[in-house]
């Protein structure tokens, strides 16, 4: 049986997200442990560490819950000024996902901003990846797939792959596939279902994966454009849901919607569960 929910808000404290969660019908779910918009928050109170843990005790196996970090953060930046403040949030955020009891921490991995080659912005990645690891511990770093939008790396699998076998700590290293951004990377998961998946286990390997996050897409196959969706409006249609929903591989970890109409999502978690059992 999968595990569904969204990225709900966090908004009045950590705390909250769990009754989010809670309030879609959701048995997994995403959250930003501080303000994704700024580079520096107040640090968590005991208080909100406190409920965090007691109102996702019994709800929620930390297995499934996947907090995001900030989306300034950029590891792989060639900016050595933004280089230090995106790894200075990252190793922030993992610490706070080991405070809360947080298993995993997903992030983008970075862009070159056409400054360097792909090649040493997936070194700078990894390099860094390697520093937080060594600054925490017990939080995986989950590394999302990107369309390619832009100078973003992440893109293509093999980009991913490479980044994790810099990695030292292979136990603490995972990976996290974005359903829109992967058709719109150019792996055609609706035509092609069995060879995308295919070629994702052959490239990285299933035994990597993390979480997905399930999207709809409103662009192209392979047109780099990272435009979600809400499930069945988009160009992936009700066919791939349900034959992803029925897929046992992918059974062991969190599903988490970022479709783009929140008060969908207690309806989207329903009909993705009643896929899966049909």
């Amino acid at each position: 049986m999968k595990h569904i929910g969204a990225h709900v808000s966090a908004s009045g404290g950590v705390e909250n997200a769990p009754l989010n969660a809670t309030a879609i019908g959701a048995d997994a779910f995403a959250l930003f442990t501080k303000n994704q918009r700024q580079w520096v928050s107040s640090p968590l109170t005991e208080k909100s560490i406190k409920l965090f843990k007691e109102r996702c005790s019994g709800a929620f196996d930390a297995h499934y819950i996947l907090p995001h970090d900030s989306y300034l953060i950029n590891l792989g930046s060639p900016d050595e000024e933004g280089l230090q403040k995106s790894r200075a949030a990252f190793i922030d955020e993992m610490k706070r996902c080991e405070q809360l009891g947080l298993r995993m921490l997903n992030f983008h991995p970075g862009s070159h901003l056409n400054k360097i080659t792909v090649e040493e912005c997936l070194d700078k990645i990894a390099a860094n990846i390697n520093l937080a690891l060594s600054m925490t511990s017990g939080v995986t770093a989950v590394i999302e797939n990107t369309a390619g939008q832009g100078s973003n790396v992440g893109n293509r699998l093999e980009e991913i792959r490479y980044i994790i076998d810099r990695v030292e700590d292979k136990n603490r290293v995972g990976y996290c596939i974005d359903t829109c951004h992967f058709y719109s990377a150019g792996y055609d998961i609706v035509n092609d279902y069995d060879n995308a998946f295919a070629q994702l286990d052959s490239v990285i390997g299933l035994e990597y994966l993390r979480a997905f996050h399930l999207n709809d897409t409103k662009k192209a196959l392979g047109s780099r454009v990272d435009r979600h969706e809400s499930i069945g409006l988009g160009l992936l249609g009700m066919e791939f849901f349900e034959r992803f929903m029925r897929d046992s591989r992918f059974d062991a970890v969190p599903i988490i919607l970022e479709t783009p109409d929140e008060s969908r999502w207690a309806q989207e978690i329903e009909l993705l569960r009643s896929l899966e059992s049909r």
